[in-house]
């Protein structure tokens, strides 16, 4: 009797066992979760899978459609996407996201007119979504389109201002501009956020390239050139701009300062000149001199630009900035908390 008890409770522990089997494998979402957690341990395929099987069950299922379009993107299948953000697009689900994958899909393939398309639209429906004004931002800058570069990087850091990708595409768009003091405080905020990688090391070379006299391009202006003339402060900022530069040439030709060293003190005469710059404008200041400029004005003001400058520099002298930082833990440590305690607006 023991055992046919044992039978009968094995038939219907095994019974509820496929019905649960069953019902998870046709139910939609708990598919669209496992091919989730799928994708996030790398199996792509296996987690295409998933979603497909999840909309075979239902064709309008939004999540799985997303999810789908975002992996076959990420497989570089990006082609086969667009019709499932289609389907999302005519839907009455929220789009924004989809925009912004659709957007990715069209840059990535280069057709950057769609691109922006995409992306105008998912700022229509949440202007607050800081990345499709960064991605919008990075489209504008590939076509040399740089004043609008500049004005979606800063929509963009307004919305994050701890994003490192939109300080640097804010630098590279002003760069190109030739407005090289906004270009030199981006980096610089772009160096603090991430002093070592390889982006790091391009940005370093961008900054250090600016502050080096260039052939056919050595003359310098300074504001005894404008004597008379209603000076803007663009033009205040940028003779700033051309005094370091002469510094590190007068610099160079001493040989007595390590280029670290160099560095400090020409960033010192950019923060210092575009500092009081801003401090003497009204109150009605745009975010260059309230983001970056009253920043950095404040941070030469310290005692921390020396660490500072160590620390923006690892990505060109790592081993020599290292060795600095375990000899001064202490302006380290002082550095990583005025960072943390300093505000700023814009």
């Amino acid at each position: 009797m023991k055992t046919c008890h044992k039978l009968i409770l094995l038939q219907i522990v095994l019974c509820f066992s496929f019905a649960a089997f069953s019902q998870n494998n046709n139910d939609p979402k708990t598919l669209v979760d496992e091919g989730v957690a799928l994708y996030d341990k790398g199996d792509y395929n296996g987690a295409i899978e998933k979603y497909k099987a999840a909309l075979a069950i239902n064709q309008n299922d939004y999540r799985a459609d997303f999810e789908l379009a975002y992996t076959l993107y990420t497989v570089g299948k990006g082609n086969e996407a667009i019709p499932y953000c289609e389907l999302i697009l005519k839907s009455n689900e929220s789009k924004y996201e989809t925009y912004e994958l659709l957007g990715s899909i069209y840059d990535d393939s280069n057709q950057p007119d769609k691109a922006i398309e995409a992306y105008k639209a998912g700022i229509k429906e949440k202007p607050d979504f800081e990345r499709l004004h960064f991605n919008l931002a990075v489209t504008y800058e590939r076509l040399k389109r740089f004043a609008d570069a500049e004005t979606e990087a800063i929509k963009a850091l307004k919305l994050d201002p701890t994003h490192a990708s939109a300080h640097r595409i804010y630098g590279f768009a002003t760069y190109h501009q030739n407005k090289r003091s906004h270009a030199i405080l981006a980096f610089c905020n772009f160096l603090m956020l991430e002093p070592q990688s390889d982006r790091s090391a391009v940005v370093y070379k961008y900054l250090d390239t600016i502050f080096r006299q260039q052939e056919g391009k050595n003359i310098v202006l300074t504001e005894s050139n404008f004597s008379g003339k209603n000076l803007t402060p663009l033009t205040l900022a940028e003779i700033a701009v051309n005094l370091a530069v002469t510094t590190k040439d007068t610099l160079s030709k001493l040989g007595k300062t390590s280029p670290v060293d160099q560095m400090m003190i020409q960033l010192k005469t950019v923060f210092t000149g575009v500092g009081n710059v801003s401090a003497k404008m009204d109150t009605n200041k745009d975010f260059f001199w309230k983001f970056y400029a009253d920043y950095f004005y404040k941070l030469e003001e310290s005692d921390n630009i020396l660490a500072f400058t160590r620390y923006i520099t690892l990505s060109a002298y790592k081993d020599e900035d290292l060795t600095w930082f375990k000899d001064h833990d202490k302006e380290l440590r002082v550095f990583q908390q005025w960072v943390k305690d300093t505000k700023r607006s814009f």
